[in-house]
């Protein structure tokens, strides 16, 4: 589950794996083994394109982080066959997973810049996605309510993933998930969650779910037309059609009882909506915007809040204000439901997304109040600066990375209070400028 852009990959399989001596390794670990995987199901998903080959370890050509690639999986074969992963597909498909360059590429990039809520917003919540949304709605009537019939999450709310995660099924991405992942556990900066998740997909395949080269997906791991990572598609895909299968690649009725069931066994309450836009009263403390500040809907209209139509608050038990862009941008009362949302993708401006496409979907409203448009994003360094000279100060944000996190934002909010300025805790250039002097590096 994520939003990063996808990245096909075009290779053609080699051999280089064969110099690896996985035959001598499971011989020796699981003597007198003779059970077969069940017959790999035939692939329902589009079929993953061939990659580029790359030379063999052990072959003329063969690079050293090649040759350091076959040696990693031929001392990680027997940890997966101690996980109960079955002999044959080790055999068969750890030892043939390849090294993707570019996996470790797009994990270490970082951009420079990062995206505004309103120009991640625009991307998310376009006309031609809400569009589409309803007509992918109305193509799977049938799978979609089905879905929110039985575990209580609206089928707007499915469709608002669907089409956040891979807009509609037209781009889940080509990586082999078993090469992705593999590259990732031997790459190394996130070696542990790796090889858990590359041990849950080798785990799917023995399952008989998904045939190994229909499963593919994003150059993180994630899977499938909802993007579900390996371990979470253990924990809550569905086989909503009755084949015998959890096939999120494509059965539709299985995508939307999956994603579903997800949300429900993360704490979706059918009972109440996800939130709602609304304004705030004069006076209003900017400070208690943050998501672990929580009141009921009704405490939060004792202060004065209302809907951005005047309306009364709906019915939240534990809600929270949210000011995506700080104090000069749209505001909103956000419940359990955005917090389930965040279960999925841990960031605002997606769970902010989600639940704003859906309820286009269903033919409300979008945000009302402004953008700040005007308003420049930081750049890394930038908020790294930014960061930096908080911690000078004595207003505490932890270890400088160029992250703006609930850390970044409490020592912020601390300086404006200090300073005597709005406490939103929502950087700009003109607050780093105050606090560095001068004009910041760019």
């Amino acid at each position: 589950m994520q939003t990063t852009d996808l990245f096909p990959v075009h290779r053609a399989r080699s051999a280089w794996w064969l110099p690896i001596a996985l035959t001598i390794t499971v011989s020796a670990t699981v003597a007198g083994c003779t059970s077969a995987p069940p017959a790999a199901p035939s692939a329902t998903a589009p079929p993953a394109t061939a990659p580029a080959s790359t030379a063999g370890a052990g072959q003329p050509g063969a690079t050293a982080e090649q040759a350091g690639f076959a040696a990693w999986l031929a001392a990680f074969a027997p940890q997966a066959l101690a996980a109960g992963i079955r002999p044959d597909t080790v055999r068969h498909v750890l030892a043939q997973a390849q090294l993707q360059p570019r996996v470790v590429e797009l994990d270490r990039d970082q951009p420079e810049f990062t995206r505004t809520p309103w120009a991640y917003l625009d991307g998310a919540v376009s006309a031609q996605r809400i569009a589409q949304g309803q007509a992918k709605r109305a193509e799977h009537q049938g799978a979609l309510q089905a879905a929110a019939t039985r575990y209580g999450v609206p089928a707007s709310v499915i469709t608002a993933i669907w089409g956040m995660e891979s807009n509609y099924g037209s781009n889940f991405g080509s990586f082999r998930t078993v090469d992705a992942l593999a590259t990732l556990a031997y790459e190394g900066r996130r070696r542990d969650w790796a090889r858990a998740e590359l041990l849950a997909a080798l785990r799917i395949i023995d399952l008989g779910d998904i045939a190994p080269e229909a499963m593919v997906g994003s150059w993180a791991g994630a899977m499938g037309h909802t993007q579900f990572l390996p371990s979470v598609f253990l924990a809550h895909a569905v086989d909503a059609d009755g084949d015998g299968r959890r096939d999120i690649w494509g059965s539709i009725p299985d995508v939307a009882a999956s994603t579903a069931r997800f949300l429900a066994d993360a704490g979706w309450q059918p009972q109440e909506p996800w939130g709602t836009e609304v304004r705030l009263p004069p006076g209003f403390g900017h400070a208690r915007a943050e998501l672990n500040v929580r009141q009921s809907a009704a405490q939060w209209a004792d202060e004065g809040l209302r809907t951005v139509d005047g309306q009364p608050l709906p019915a939240l038990a534990s809600a929270a204000v949210l000011e995506p862009a700080g104090a000069r941008g749209p505001a909103f009362l956000v419940g359990q439901n955005f917090r389930t949302i965040l279960r999925y993708n841990n960031s605002t401006s997606y769970a902010l997304a989600v639940a704003l496409l859906a309820q286009r979907l269903d033919g409300g409203p979008g945000v009302v109040a402004d953008w700040p448009r005007g308003l420049q994003p930081l750049s890394r360094e930038q908020t790294r600066q930014l960061q930096a000279a908080l911690n000078a100060r004595g207003f505490a944000t932890g270890t400088p990375d160029g992250v703006l996190g609930p850390a970044t934002r409490a020592g912020l909010r601390q300086y404006q209070q200090s300073r005597g300025l709005v406490a939103d805790g929502y950087p700009t250039l003109e607050v780093l400028q105050g606090l560095v002097g001068g004009a910041p590096a760019k």
